[in-house]
């Protein structure tokens, strides 16, 4: 099972990629191991004890008991602090933002790849629609003969 995130690749420049654990409840590891998660509207942010994971929505396990559930709950990344440390000073350095990228399933651990990325402006995401669209009929084109 992997979830991709789309959307982070269309609005930002992805630099580079990094694997973190996690913490979840065990509704919420369920509801994920289904793919009912969206991480389309989610970021990485470091708060005062560490990487949290903000604004992904993982919907309520419908076979677990659901009051007081938040589904768009911080939830918090496990990181080596080096490796946080370093993440950290590239972002205040280059100017950069953490996206989330996937989440998917390892030897039966959920996994979420972060990407250190910077913003595309919108003259930058219609030349990339352009030059999709160019390709497509390049390829269409080439198929017919």
């Amino acid at each position: 099972m992997k979830i991709i995130n789309k959307k982070a690749r269309f609005d930002y420049e992805l630099l580079s990629r990094i694997q973190t654990g996690i913490i979840l409840s065990g509704a919420e590891v369920k509801s994920v191991k289904l793919g009912h998660i969206s991480l389309s509207e989610s970021y990485v942010r470091f708060l005062e004890d560490g990487l949290y994971l903000i604004n992904a929505n993982i919907s309520a396990y419908k076979f677990s008991d659901n009051t007081d559930y938040d589904p768009i709950r911080s939830r918090k990344l496990l990181l080596h602090k080096k490796e946080m440390l370093a993440l950290q000073k590239k972002m205040e350095t280059k100017n950069l933002t953490m996206v989330p990228t996937a989440i998917y399933t390892q030897k039966n651990l959920i996994k979420l790849e972060i990407a250190l990325a910077r913003g595309k402006k919108e003259l930058e995401k219609k030349e990339q629609i352009k030059r999709r669209d160019l390709d497509r009929e390049k390829q269409r084109l080439l198929k017919n003969y």
